[in-house]
């Protein structure tokens, strides 16, 4: 494993003990609102802080942006992570058993490391760029399927920003035309790693932050799989709008999520 490929996984387990032991005192959780339907606990705080802890002792000098906390200094370094210490918080709120912990690593703007971690499940997607996608250490790959028939894809939707339900309804709609279902789980991190290990043969969603793609971004593509945004550009790093696939499967996506794209889901 890559050495620092190896702390991101020390740090991703310590913050999936923070959580995990949250799990059987969930009435002790406290909850705060941040903004529409966009909720934060204590455990995401304290998960971020051990996450930190770990990367600040092996990398003094690395730049690190966290969901909760922002940008922990040294923004000029070639190092660069990016860390979402509970992905699905709702899902962890509520007692639902399907979150991760999320950490990606960008070495000169490029995306060179990636952990997303089910500290309940105790499963450990991994990928180093060049090296190939792992679900605890065996390799994993996208489904490679010929075309949109019999596809299981996964979506989120937008709760934050619900001016775009029209748009993705639309997108659900056509795209369900072709396909054989589609999921939603409630965490965006997980989403990305199960099309990486197959089990989702596709996914899309509007208005993600950094932090809920980057490391999954990375294992998809390690795992022979396509990210791009909803025009089949690269902006989806700054738009938030996220198209993940195998090569064909991707393209049957974007030709149903297309037509249906206004101004703003454009850029």
């Amino acid at each position: 494993m890559h050495p620092m490929l190896n702390i991101a996984v020390r740090a991703a387990r310590s913050a999936g003990n923070v959580i995990a032991r949250a799990c059987g005192q969930l009435d002790m959780v406290q909850k705060l609102q941040k903004g529409t339907n966009d909720f934060v606990t204590n455990v995401d705080k304290e998960a971020e802080q051990a996450i930190v802890q770990v990367l600040k002792k092996s990398f003094p000098t690395h730049g690190i942006v966290g969901e909760e906390h922002g940008d922990y200094g040294n923004s000029d370094s070639e190092f660069q992570w990016i860390i979402d210490p509970l992905d699905g918080t709702t899902n962890f709120i509520k007692g639902i058993p399907h979150f991760a912990v999320s950490i990606a690593l960008k070495h000169q703007g490029k995306l060179d490391q990636a952990v997303i971690f089910d500290p309940l499940r105790g499963e450990l997607f991994t990928a180093s760029r060049g090296r190939g996608a792992q679900l605890n250490g065996t390799r994993i790959r996208v489904t490679n399927l010929p075309d949109m028939g019999g596809t299981i894809l996964a979506t989120g939707f937008p709760f934050k920003n619900k001016t775009h339900i029209p748009a993705h309804a639309a997108m659900v709609t056509s795209l369900l035309a072709d396909a054989a279902d589609i999921r939603r789980t409630g965490s965006a991190a997980l989403d990305l790693a199960y099309v990486a290990a197959g089990r989702f043969d596709g996914f899309f969603e509007i208005g993600l932050k950094p932090w809920d793609i980057a490391a999954g971004e990375l294992i998809v593509r390690e795992a022979g799989g396509l990210v791009s945004d909803f025009t089949g550009g690269s902006n989806q790093m700054r738009s938030g709008n996220i198209v993940a696939a195998s090569p064909k499967v991707l393209a049957g996506m974007l030709k149903g999520i297309r037509p249906h794209l206004t101004e703003a889901l454009s850029r």
